[in-house]
């Protein structure tokens, strides 16, 4: 089931991508975070017309439920970082000793990408991470499961139950 529903982006498109998420996340107060959002109630905070974004977590279980616009791609990271871009455009990335997706239980691809240097307020900014990236998905319901580690001990486990709905 995880092939046809693959979004297939080359790494600039994916780079802007991660760069256009972190903005996404960076936008939203901590009392409405889709990040800081432990059940899925603030999913939708200010999606693109283009993607649906979905958030990671900054570690430990979450499960969320939230509604996907039909014929909306998604775009989400497993495992990601940012810094301040001062005096280098070089990204912190981080060893990761497992990184899972998998889309009603079949496992998804994943692709490493680097941001171009983006803003988020007065702060210049430039991410890594590993994401993946779904083409739109037909309406129904869809269980989508991000597992990652550093093996140090920093881990996210993150469910989403998806309601993909019509336009």
């Amino acid at each position: 089931m995880g092939g046809e529903n693959v979004w297939d982006l080359d790494s600039q498109e994916g780079g802007r991508l991660a760069a256009r998420w972190w903005q996404w996340a960076f936008s939203a107060p901590d009392e409405c975070s889709p990040v800081l959002d432990e059940t899925g109630e603030f999913a939708d905070w200010q999606q693109p017309e283009d993607v649906w974004f979905l958030a990671g977590t900054y570690g430990g279980r979450v499960e969320r439920r939230c509604s996907v616009p039909h014929g909306r791609p998604i775009f989400f990271p497993v495992f990601n970082t940012q810094r301040p871009a001062l005096l280098s455009t070089r990204p912190a990335v981080m060893n990761v000793a497992e990184a899972k997706a998998f889309l009603n239980g079949a496992a998804l691809p994943l692709h490493e990408y680097t941001s171009p240097p983006f803003r988020t307020g007065m702060t210049r900014r430039v991410a890594w991470g590993l994401w993946s990236a779904l083409a739109p998905l037909a309406q129904g319901q869809y269980v989508l499961e991000v597992k990652a580690s550093t093996g140090g001990g920093f881990w996210v486990d993150t469910t989403y139950h998806l309601d993909v709905t019509s336009p």
